[in-house]
């Protein structure tokens, strides 16, 4: 499986993902917003010193890896990227803050050694829940709650045509790179001096593409907002289960 056609499955597995029937994918997707954006804003105003305070926030994201049955080795294996860049944003605090914390044996724990910890665990902890809460709820709910919110929906429309379209783009990439193999059987990859004008192909066929599904859009009443499925209530679970872990981030907050 070449590496588009394997981009390709995890963008169709995690859209089968958030649509299981499956009690957590039932929550209200305003609710599971604001609880993302609420968990993510406690965490990074944890202070930068406050690793045992800020270890308890990974309370969250393992009750929901648990709680809605989505297996963490896969996230670890689609994350795999993202998350070293993100752990690589605190790698040089021990050259900068090297003040002493602390002394284990011999092993002298500097300041920065721990902001260093804490940043790292800032980033994993907040990409862990935007990846729970895309694992959870599909792209039209997500945007739905972005729409509840008053998020401009020119804003919220280009979340949405990216998200769908991005696998266009891909089979698009994979045609001009399949044809481009025909031609030179023998060769491994594609040679740098002609990578300029395969993106100049994958730009124009976008744009073309692009006009075709606009077109589509207007012919079917597209008027400048999406039709996001059912709009579906608040019920008083979802209002529960918002109450619950605001509780629990407040707790583990002030502890």
């Amino acid at each position: 499986m070449s590496k588009l056609d394997n981009a390709l499955y995890e963008l169709h597995h995690m859209d089968a993902l958030a649509s299981r029937d499956q009690w957590m994918n039932r929550i209200h997707p305003l609710v599971k917003l604001v609880l993302t954006a609420a968990y993510i804003a406690v965490t990074v105003s944890f202070h930068k010193y406050n690793f045992t305070g800020l270890l308890r926030m990974g309370l969250y994201p393992v009750a929901l890896f648990i709680l809605g049955e989505v297996s963490f080795r896969d996230a670890l294996k689609r994350l795999r990227i993202v998350l070293p860049l993100v752990c690589f944003v605190g790698l040089f605090n021990p050259f900068f803050d090297r003040q002493p914390a602390m002394q284990i044996g011999n092993l002298v724990i500097t300041a920065g050694m721990i902001s260093m910890v804490t940043l790292m665990l800032k980033g994993v902890y907040s990409v862990l829940a935007a990846y729970l809460l895309i694992a959870s709820t599909s792209i039209e709910k997500i945007c739905h709650a972005l729409r509840l919110l008053h998020v401009p929906a020119i804003l919220v429309t280009q979340i949405l045509l990216t998200y769908r379209y991005i696998s266009v783009l891909l089979e698009e990439a994979g045609r001009i790179i399949q044809a481009y193999s025909l031609r030179a059987p023998k060769q491994k990859g594609v040679h740098f001096k002609v990578w300029g004008s395969l993106a100049g192909q994958l730009l124009l066929r976008s744009m073309d593409r692009a006009g075709q599904v606009y077109e589509s859009m207007l012919l079917r009443g597209y008027t400048g907002e999406f039709y996001y499925g059912e709009k579906t209530p608040i019920r008083t679970g979802d209002i529960l289960y918002l109450t619950v872990w605001a509780g629990v981030f407040i707790i583990l907050k002030l502890l």
